[in-house]
């Protein structure tokens, strides 16, 4: 396990300043050891849980044409038919995944293909298992067409804590199933959406493991 790109920066930034502050009490409190270990203990703390919020797990990147695999780790909080009308305007498959600040938040591309649609929506922070931040929170879109010409919508959608969603989707890349999305920091959503004729392979509550977990099969 590494630490992602996206965190190496602040964990390194995390790490000069923590180390400062802890040094200076030290210092100014002429050696109070007592107020030390107070200070510290959570600092370390701190750190670790930094630390682990940017891990990059190694995974075997596996490959289906048929499958579609979980874009995040996380919870499964909505399996439905809805409209999507922000790119199908029809009936589609909804899969969402929540993640908390525990999960990996890496996002992978679900299918391999040709990006067809990418559009970043500014919005609200509201709570991420709350149906409405899907459409008004912080959010990307993508759609993806394989060589089949089937089209597969993914949504990275910020939360109350996550404020930063990067994505490095671009209309008409190419990609490969199980590459990297994106990332989300601190707590998020992300969801997929399908044909109609998809079948489903999680269900309520399932917890998912990103590149790992099959959603459907097509």
């Amino acid at each position: 396990m590494t630490i992602h790109k996206e965190g190496r920066s602040i964990v390194a930034l995390l790490l000069i300043v923590l180390v400062s502050v802890n040094l200076l009490v030290y210092y100014f409190l002429s050696g109070n050891v007592a107020v030390s270990w107070i200070l510290g203990i959570p600092s370390f703390l701190l750190f670790l849980f930094v630390v682990r919020f940017f891990r990059k797990p190694t995974r075997i990147l596996l490959s289906d044409e048929n499958t579609i695999y979980a874009p995040a780790d996380g919870t499964v909080l909505v399996i439905e038919e809805t409209i999507e009308d922000e790119f199908f305007k029809d009936k589609r498959i909804q899969i969402s995944i929540f993640m908390s600040v525990w999960n990996v938040h890496i996002n992978w591309f679900p299918v391999s293909g040709i990006i067809k649609y990418f559009k970043y929506h500014p919005g609200k922070f509201l709570v991420a298992r709350l149906p409405k931040s899907s459409t008004e929170n912080e959010r990307t879109t993508v759609v993806l067409e394989d060589k089949f010409q089937r089209q597969i919508l993914v949504r990275q959608i910020a939360g109350i804590i996550a404020r930063r969603i990067i994505s490095y989707a671009k209309e008409n890349l190419e990609v490969k199933q199980n590459s990297e999305l994106g990332f989300i920091r601190f707590g998020s959503r992300v969801d997929v959406f399908l044909p109609l004729d998809a079948d489903v392979k999680v269900k309520m509550g399932d917890k998912t493991k990103g590149t790992q977990t099959i959603l459907a099969t097509i």
